[in-house]
C-alpha cells in the first residue's frame, strides 16, 4: 500500500516538479495538495495522510503556523520542511513544533527520496548544508529547567537511545546498532519521552544536541 503524502507548496511550478519526483517511487502517492496551511488543515479533516511535505514560506498561514496547529491536532502527523538556505530560523521554530526534519529546495531527487523515507520510518532529518549554521542554534537554547538533571532517570540503555534518536536514525537502525527489537526500542522511547516530559523523538533529538549526547 503507497504512502500516502500531502505537498503543501504555493506554487504550482513548484508542485508539480516535486510531485512527478515523488511519484517516481511507487511506495510513494502525492493523494492532496495545498498552497498554504489553512487549505493543508482542511485537507487533513477529511483525508487520510501519512505524512506532509511542506514548504516554510506560504500567503495565509505559512509553515511554521501549520506545523505548530498540525502537531497539536494531529500529535503522530510527519511533517518534512520544504526550506531555503536562508531559512535557518524557520527550520529550527519548526523542529521545535515537532517537524521531523528539513530539506533544501534544491536538493536532487534522490536526497528528497531519501529524506522523505527517513521522517516515514521516525528519523530526525537535518539537511546538511544548513545543519552547521543551525546547530548552534539548537545549543543555545534549553527545553526545560534543569533538564540535565532529569538524565539519571534514565538508564544506560536509554541514554544510548538517546544519542542514537539525536543522530537521525530510526527505530528500526537503532534495533539493529543495539540488537534489540523494534517494539523493545519503543518501548524505551515512550519511557524516555516520560521521563523526559517531551512530546515527541523531534524534542529528545534537540535535547541530545542541547545536552551534548551527540
Amino acid at each position: 500500500m503507497a504512502i500516502h503524502i500531502l505537498l503543501v507548496e504555493d506554487q504550482a511550478i513548484v508542485r508539480n516538479g516535486l510531485k512527478m519526483i515523488i511519484e517516481q517511487d511507487k511506495e510513494y502517492q502525492i493523494v492532496a495538495e495545498a498552497s498554504n496551511g489553512f487549505e493543508a488543515l482542511e485537507i487533513l479533516e477529511k483525508v487520510h495522510i501519512d505524512l506532509i511535505l511542506m514548504d516554510v514560506r506560504m500567503p495565509k498561514m505559512n509553515g511554521i503556523e501549520a506545523t505548530k496547529k498540525i502537531k497539536a491536532r494531529f500529535p503522530s502527523m510527519k511533517i518534512l520542511i520544504l526550506t531555503t538556505f536562508d531559512d535557518e530560523e524557520y527550520a529550527y521554530q519548526t523542529l521545535k513544533d515537532g517537524a521531523m526534519g528539513f530539506i533544501l529546495k534544491s536538493s536532487d531527487p534522490k536526497k528528497l527520496l531519501q529524506s522523505i523515507r527517513s521522517v516515514r520510518e521516525g528519523g530526525l532529518v537535518i539537511q546538511e548544508d544548513v545543519a552547521a549554521k543551525l546547530m548552534p542554534k539548537l545549543l543555545q537554547h534549553q527545553l526545560k529547567p534543569q533538564i540535565d538533571e532529569q538524565l539519571i532517570n534514565l538508564s544506560e540503555r536509554e541514554l544510548e537511545i538517546v544519542k542514537l534518536v539525536g543522530e537521525g536514525k530510526t527505530n528500526k537502525e537503532i534495533a539493529t546498532l543495539l540488537f534489540l527489537s523494534v517494539g523493545t526500542v519503543k518501548n524505551h522511547i515512550t519511557h524516555i519521552l516520560q521521563e523526559l516530559e517531551l512530546r515527541d523523538r523531534t524534542q529528545i533529538a534537540i535535547y541530545a544536541i542541547k545536552n551534548g549526547l551527540v
